[in-house]
């Protein structure tokens, strides 16, 4: 893993000071890394991509990770230490948090699992709000009580579902992203979204 991201993480620095010469405007680059589980992942992930940065010039960017297995939710009080933003990798947090495969899932029991109520809906296209959620909600929690200034946002198709856009405003999530056909849903629903949270918030009872 580490030489691999370690090339990418030249080839970005380089494509950015190409842009910035080009441009004259310093590019806004992000380097998110995927699958980590362990806070000591994700320092030494920091340390490569700081040294690689210096090496090819240095440009300013954020660094960050994917939340995409359970570990990591439970643990992102730590993995916000060394973190700029997080982005929740929705499907795979799904994948590994029910133990299903998406592929077999959806070619196979899925089916059978919707047809017959065991599951209300399909949860790689609604987010599983009361355990993947729950997961999600933790990671919320701990990371801004040790990073109060973390970027926290989800990637994946649950990010163009109103449904689960509504739960991402109940969580206070920075962004969603989602596949470009979806982004008129995904914008009316997260609208949507922040005028209802905005209504419920001006009914709230002080101090409450």
């Amino acid at each position: 893993l580490f030489p691999y991201t370690t090339l990418f993480r030249s080839a970005i620095a380089l494509a950015a000071k190409a842009g910035t010469e080009r441009t004259g405007t310093p590019p806004t680059v992000e380097i998110m890394h995927p699958l980590v589980a362990f806070d000591s992942e994700l320092t030494r992930l920091h340390e490569l991509t700081a040294r690689t940065i210096a090496e090819e010039g240095g440009i300013a960017y954020a660094f960050g990770t994917m939340i995409e297995l359970p570990r990591a939710a439970l643990r992102a009080g730590e993995l916000a230490q060394h973190a700029n933003f997080f982005s929740f990798g929705t499907n795979d947090l799904t994948q590994t948090t029910l133990g299903f495969s998406r592929d077999d899932a959806q070619g196979g029991f899925l089916t059978y699992y919707l047809e017959h109520g065991i599951l209300a809906t399909d949860p790689f296209a609604t987010l599983d709000t009361v355990g993947v959620g729950e997961l999600m909600r933790i990671a919320v929690d701990r990371a801004r009580a040790e990073n109060p200034q973390i970027q926290i946002g989800i990637c994946g198709e649950h990010g163009g579902d109103p449904a689960s856009i509504r739960f991402c405003e109940e969580l206070r999530l920075d962004y969603v992203s989602c596949s470009p056909f979806r982004l008129p849903v995904a914008r009316l629903a997260a609208a949507q979204a922040a005028l209802a949270h905005d209504r419920e918030s001006a009914y709230e009872p002080a101090g409450g």
